[in-house]
């Protein structure tokens, strides 16, 4: 599944003027022309606007990665994207900004009507850390699944329903059908996850703590989590079959000759032995 942006969450975006000048402009104040005039460009011999990245303790550094293609908008997306390919809509928005009762609906209506025009059959769900964006977007369709995201308290926010417990509650009240919270937000709070499952919602997970191979098998595989964001997704991939191959050849060897089975087999955790695992792994993480 690829991971699309509708809007930036800091709704910046920083470029150097040829005199060396930092220009940080906001995404929605800028025209489709000006927007697709940064970074690569399509046409060759065409050199674009660089782009800078901002980090959140104030320092400043110059977009570079291996690999990067030309800006584009949520249609060219749906439309150059592999079919097969889902898409996760994150609805980013402003945390700074109190937006109008008619700001999020208009916002909303225009990304549905790309989505409902393009998608095409394709798996789609929608994201977003605004809570009135998730409630809203399932308000206005009932076709594609709606998950909020949550840093799970790890950082603070002036909006309460930043929180595991909180994005519980704007689940059941408005039909959603899930949370994405950041890794360690439920490794830190055991009896949300239960009270996840018990509701019947589906639960995602993000974080750096995701790129650890171990972990993603440990949520995905032996917790029962619906799904799990990574930055490496086939490297992570490699490294989490590999360890799915181990446990396998571990359960064939716990057959003795006769076909019974022995001591050794896959584990299987009850939800205490799964609230014990969970309040160790914080203590884990702070390790050196």
């Amino acid at each position: 599944m690829i991971s699309v942006a509708a809007e930036r969450r800091s709704h910046h975006l920083l470029s150097k003027w040829k005199l060396g000048a930092i220009v940080e402009n906001r995404v929605t104040e800028l025209t489709l022309a000006e927007f697709l005039s940064y970074g690569p460009q399509k046409f060759p011999g065409t050199e674009g606007k660089p782009i800078l990245r901002k980090l959140k303790d104030g320092r400043i550094f110059e977009w570079k990665v291996d690999k990067d293609a030309p800006l584009c908008t949520l249609e060219g997306a749906f439309q150059n994207v592999d079919r097969s390919v889902g898409f996760n809509v994150e609805l980013k928005f402003d945390d700074l900004v109190d937006y109008t009762e008619g700001q999020l609906p208009r916002i909303l209506k225009a990304i549905l009507k790309v989505v409902f025009e393009n998608a095409e059959g394709r798996a789609v769900m929608f994201s977003s850390f605004q809570p009135d964006a998730v409630r809203l977007i399932r308000k206005l369709q009932s076709a594609y699944p709606v998950y909020f995201l949550t840093n799970g308290g790890t950082e603070i926010y002036a909006d309460v329903r930043n929180s595991l417990d909180e994005a519980i509650k704007l689940c059941v009240d408005n039909g959603l059908q899930g949370i994405v919270s950041e890794v360690k937000a439920v490794f830190r709070n055991p009896g949300a996850v239960a009270r996840i499952k018990e509701l019947k919602l589906s639960l995602i997970t993000y974080g750096q703590l995701n790129n650890v191979p171990e972990v993603v098998y440990m949520q995905y595989y032996l917790m029962g989590f619906d799904g799990v964001i990574v930055d490496l997704v086939k490297e992570i991939s490699k490294s989490v079959s590999d360890v799915t191959r181990v446990k396998e050849e571990e359960e064939k060897s716990s057959y003795g000759e006769d076909g019974k089975m022995e001591a050794k087999a896959k584990p299987q955790f009850s939800i205490e032995e799964l609230s014990f695992l969970m309040k160790l792994i914080p203590e884990l993480m702070i390790q050196p």
